[in-house]
């Protein structure tokens, strides 16, 4: 049969060099109006970028500036945007409450040497660089999105940030002053800090797992911008790492989420299960908890009038990712107020609940409205809830161009947004948020003209389970897939299937740019892109649905989605299918190979789940091993014969002896999520069998293989691997 295929290792990795440098909008700040003669208003959009560098095999951050000209509550038109300008070394940067100042972290290090600064920058230029290394206060500074954070006070005279607790030189320190010296010798939960003497040299350290290496006991730092000092509150719990703090109404005190590290720490990045609260500290010393001590709270948001502040907040242990309610307190009268309950089960196309971060500016300046963007079965769509009648609205009538609609700001109503499609690159939209009861008007004005991909298309599969498939305490769940391909082909040519499984596995696939599927698809494969029962976007109850059923529920959805796909679009080829996938996403093609031996010509994993029960002792989420299961998991337990039995019995190492389809594996050296011996013990069960395996390992990267030489790297080779063994070379 003809093929349109791309084969040649040179036009493969073009292809995905050319849509791996389209870049992706991260930050938006929005300055101060500019009122014209004619009644109209200038407003200058500050916006910043990621882009791959694959050249240098780098990412870079860039800035770009737009300004919208806007007559009353609607955007007119946007002028052309200027030239980009490199942000080197900028880490956070943070606008002060009148427009007037911004402040930057910025790092000079190069190759491990140099110095971390806190600069402040005015219309001007650089008024104030306070050299944080040589103050000596703490250690770096977190720019991550799970701790870090840069605040102006209201005064606009000091700056919040939070950094790595300073630690003590273990062999110049003596016993007294390691005691007296700011309190260093105590650590967060009362324990002694390695370093100190010379016997504490080799100590371990727990640090916060995957992505958070680094990141071991954060501090709160307070900045004094005139002095040019650095202040540490003292106060917080000594259970507790602080982390997203923001001034307190008034600048009376700090506000921050604090997550229990007792008795050990428990990787953070990935899961909004980590048991956390919301606590407020004074300057005196004085450390309040305001909300719940036995949920997961995160993402406190503070309203414009300083009455209220709005926070999500989950289950403790369960599900790594879960729906989550957003919750309001009252600032003057000390009351929450439940805002946005879970959603257990949406019906039709109605709201399906919370499952990400709410935006840095999720307030109406009338502090009566919180807008956010969160999963719908496959789309990422943008909501708002009023407060009064805690009715949530969608701000999206139509998906025709993008499935995903990310808010990046909100600034005076004045909102700015990421749009972006399986065939369309981010752009940036922005738009008025219209008073309450008229959210359906609301218009849309692009930034600069969208770049579509017009090689490709994509459209939604809805999947029902068949009676024998269904889940007797969850009845009545369905599932969605997206099905992206090259357009155009004629009539005669059969199509290749790359089946995509995504991790989690409470995730989701969104109609979204994703460059790897785009990329493939432009080579020459469909791909089908499963958000099986358990993914997030579809209520709490289709969640918890796989609970139990992991291995098993997962993987009959799995192969549910491609026949149906195969009987519903009879360009797609049924003899060419491939499966690909990483973390649980692997342990699902894993599976997938060894319990339908003869259906998938190639597979390609990326740091797949093999064996839950030897991955027990080696992932920085131990307790997820047990979740999975639906059993209860607790700090002091230990695994019985029977939890690693029931381990053992859900993992695709259990059919290894059937699988037949040639493997590929990409494995990071660095994971702490799922260790590398993971995918070596599949390569040693296939090797021992003859069965065609073929191995990558990347020394430097961690559990999402995200550096841009990996990215490249593993791409060519997935598709290599693909064409070969489909017989497409």
């Amino acid at each position: 049969m003809e093929s349109m295929v791309q084969t040649e290792p040179e036009s493969i990795s073009a292809v995905f060099r050319k849509y791996s440098q389209f870049p992706t909008p991260v930050s938006v700040t929005v300055s101060p109006e500019i009122l014209e003669s004619r009644g109209e208003r200038h407003i200058n959009l500050f916006t910043e970028w990621s882009q791959n560098d694959t050249a240098r095999g780098t990412r870079l951050r860039f800035s770009k500036q737009y300004t919208v000209i806007c007559s009353g509550r609607t955007v007119v038109r946007a002028l052309p945007p200027g030239h980009c300008s490199h942000l080197q070394g900028e880490l956070l940067t943070r606008c002060s409450p009148s427009g007037s100042l911004k402040a930057v972290i910025r790092d000079t290090s190069c190759h491990g040497v140099g110095h971390q600064f806190l600069e402040i920058w005015s219309k001007n230029g650089l008024i104030k660089s306070l050299d944080l290394t040589s103050l000596n206060k703490h250690g770096q500074v977190y720019c991550d999105a799970h701790f870090g954070c840069l605040a102006w006070s209201p005064c606009e005279g000091r700056v919040l940030y939070v950094a790595e607790k300073k630690q003590v030189n273990p062999s110049f320190v003596s016993e007294a002053s390691r005691v007296s010296h700011d309190n260093v010798g105590a650590g967060p939960s009362g324990e002694e800090v390695t370093g100190g003497k010379q016997e504490d040299r080799s100590v371990y350290q727990e640090d916060w797992g995957e992505g958070l290496a680094s990141k071991r006991t954060p501090v709160l730092c307070v900045a004094d911008i005139d002095k040019g000092t650095v202040l540490l509150p003292q106060g917080t719990p000594a259970q507790v790492s602080p982390g997203q703090a923001l001034w307190a109404p008034g600048g009376e005190g700090v506000l921050f989420v604090g997550w229990w590290h007792t008795p050990f720490r428990l990787g953070l990045r990935f899961c909004s299960n980590r048991r956390s609260a919301l606590f407020h500290l004074d300057f005196e010393g004085n450390c309040e908890c305001l909300s719940s001590d036995s949920s997961a709270i995160s993402s406190p948001r503070l309203s414009p009038d300083g009455q209220y502040i709005v926070y999500l907040q989950g289950q403790v242990f369960g599900p790594h990712n879960q729906c989550l309610s957003l919750q309001l307190y009252d600032w003057v009268r000390k009351k929450i107020t439940l805002l946005v309950d879970v959603v257990k089960r949406p019906l039709g196309g109605e709201f399906a609940g919370i499952y990400e971060a709410l935006p840095a500016c999720c307030w109406s300046s009338d502090s009566q409205r919180v807008l956010f963007s969160s999963p719908r079965r496959n789309w990422k769509e943008l909501f708002v809830v009023d407060v009064g009648t805690k009715r949530v609205m969608r701000l999206i009538d139509t998906n025709e161009e993008f499935g995903s609609w990310k808010l990046l700001a909100n600034e005076r109503d004045l909102m700015v947004v990421s749009c972006s499609g399986p065939n369309f690159p981010p752009c940036l939209n922005a738009g008025f948020l219209p008073p309450p009861g008229g959210e359906a008007a609301i218009s849309w004005t692009p930034l600069e003209d969208p770049c579509e991909i017009s090689d490709l298309e994509w459209r939604v599969l809805n999947i029902t389970p068949t009676q024998q498939e269904e889940n007797a305490q969850y009845a009545g769940l369905d599932f969605d897939a997206l099905l992206i391909k090259p357009r155009g082909l004629r009539a005669a040519v059969k199509i290749p299937l790359a089946v995509f499984a995504h991790g989690g596995p409470h995730s989701h696939f969104c109609a979204e740019w994703n460059v790897f599927t785009s990329a493939l698809a432009r080579v020459g494969f469909a791909v089908l892109m499963v958000n099986y029962r358990g993914s997030t976007g579809f209520g709490q109850d289709s969640i918890l649905s796989l609970i139990g059923n992991v291995g098993s529920q997962d993987v009959k959805d799995m192969q549910r989605a491609v026949l149906t796909a195969l009987q519903s679009d009879r360009t797609l080829d049924p003899k060419r299918v491939a499966v690909m996938g990483g973390s649980h996403g692997g342990f699902l093609a894993c599976h997938l190979i060894g319990q339908y031996p003869e259906f998938y010509r190639a597979c390609a994993t990326r740091n797949p789940v093999i064996n839950a029960a030897t991955l027990l002792g080696t992932s920085d989420i131990v307790d997820w091993r047990y979740g999975v299961l639906g059993l209860q998991y607790s700090f002091d337990r230990l695994p019985n014969p029977d939890d690693l039995a029931a381990m053992l019995q859900c993992s695709p190492i259990v059919h290894a002896a059937q699988i037949r389809t040639p493997v590929l594996l990409m494995l990071g050296g660095k994971d702490k999520r799922v260790s590398p011996h993971q995918g070596l013990e599949l390569y040693r069960a296939l090797k021992g069998r003859g069965s065609p395996v073929r191995l990558l390992w990347f020394t430097e990267d961690g559990h999402s293989l995200s550096r841009v030489d990996t990215q490249l790297d593993c791409f060519l080779n997935t598709a290599l691997w693909f064409l070969q063994h489909l017989d497409l070379l």
